[in-house]
């Protein structure tokens, strides 16, 4: 059982850059990441978690630059109000990879406000973070806990402390048209 500890960004950029899926704190809760563009990873991911193939995954970002689709004006003007933050937003896409956008033709993306996530993030791009738990558990509120749903199948862990508010990210959907919805 590989656990890295959070001050090492080396070993976890290196990990992750290398296609392997690990569990990190987020913003909001314990995730269990790969990159974006791995498509073995994602997968890996899913099966791990046995997630709802038709369900995409969270993406979080260091900018709205690593966005699959550039935001149109009123989209990014709406990520300059929301981000960095516990806001997550659903955005149409014609670019995202088949992997990402499991035919729901949107992304959901967050810029978390984690100086560690954010730095992370810009050295290994986009990464997937579905919340870490077998799909229908509750979310791990602890690398133990973490651990214990996932043992050797995860490459490695990485101790962000317990979750004391597992309030989940703010939801809002941008439709096509460019209006926005709450929807959490």
């Amino acid at each position: 059982m590989n656990i890295i500890h959070q001050d090492d960004t080396a070993a976890v950029t290196a990990a992750l850059r290398a296609g392997k899926i690990g569990v990190i704190r987020t913003d909001t809760l314990y995730g269990l990441v790969c990159r974006a563009d791995s498509q073995a990873a994602v997968e890996r991911i899913y099966q791990v978690k046995g997630r709802d193939d038709n369900k995409s995954p969270i993406v979080l970002v260091a900018s709205a630059q690593q966005l699959f689709d550039a935001p149109d004006g009123r989209t990014g003007q709406l990520l300059t109000t929301v981000w960095p933050g516990k806001v997550s937003v659903i955005i149409p896409t014609i670019a995202a990879p088949s992997w990402i956008e499991r035919g729901n033709k949107s992304v959901a993306y967050r810029l978390p406000d984690n100086t560690w996530l954010q730095s992370t993030l810009a050295q290994t791009g986009p990464l997937i973070a579905p919340s870490a738990n077998p799909q229908s558990r509750p979310p791990a509120q602890t690398i133990r806990q973490a651990i214990a749903y996932f043992g050797e199948q995860v490459d490695f862990y990485v101790d962000g402390g317990e979750v004391t508010d597992d309030t989940p990210s703010q939801l809002l959907c941008v439709s096509v048209d460019g209006a926005v919805e709450k929807l959490r």
